[in-house]
């Protein structure tokens, strides 16, 4: 009970680090509306469960140990968070502070969940994360049922964290107050993702 706590903790304090994600799905809820940031949630969470599976599976040894592989996750994450930012950083100022989205096609379901399954999916921290997660901290006796089990509560956690804020952050008194301030948060979280995407594209495989 003493791990499940101690390892639960660790999962929270992951899901809530400002990172790649966490900007995504900000980006999306505030740009477009709930429903694309809670999608993008659900994108963020549905990757971190392919994550955990290879990594208990063992093939994230694989992807680890090849320098070939991992340095092509490595640029095509970086290009595609660099990607999203520039787009954010180019879309127009809205003509009214009531309904930003008006200037702007909002993103479906699909692309939302896509945006955040991509963004989680190509991020080599992400991998690194998962990897240490299950070589490291849990023990190599832990069952495979158990270990799967991790793994589901790794995307749950992601999923309602995410989700959460992106209800949050389009509350209708939270968003009235970010009126005019919304087309700058939007820009800055385009730099954010423009800078990870730099920061990965730069970054030698040891420190990722």
């Amino acid at each position: 009970m003493t791990e499940f706590f101690a390892i639960t903790l660790i999962i929270i304090l992951a899901a809530i680090s400002p990172g790649p994600d966490f900007a995504i799905v900000i980006k999306n809820a505030l740009m477009h509306n709930r429903k694309s940031g809670i999608f993008t949630a659900l994108g963020v969470s549905c990757s971190l469960l392919i994550h955990a599976s290879y990594c208990i599976l063992g093939l994230a040894i694989i992807i680890s140990q090849s320098l070939l592989l991992f340095s092509i996750i490595k640029y095509l994450g970086a290009a595609y968070l660099i990607y999203i930012g520039i787009k954010s950083l180019m879309a127009k100022r809205p003509s009214t502070h009531i309904q930003t989205q008006t200037n702007h096609t909002p993103l479906n379901a699909f692309q939302s969940f896509t945006q955040g399954f991509l963004c989680n999916l190509l991020n080599p921290k992400a991998i690194m994360f998962i990897l240490a997660f299950f070589t490291l901290i849990i023990n190599p006796s832990t069952s495979w049922l158990a270990q799967f089990s991790y793994g589901i509560e790794i995307g749950l956690v992601h999923a309602i964290w995410f989700g959460w804020l992106a209800i949050m952050i389009t509350h209708q008194r939270i968003k009235a107050s970010l009126n005019k301030a919304q087309y700058y948060i939007v820009k800055a979280m385009g730099a954010v993702l423009v800078g990870f995407g730099l920061h990965i594209a730069l970054s030698t495989k040891g420190t990722v």
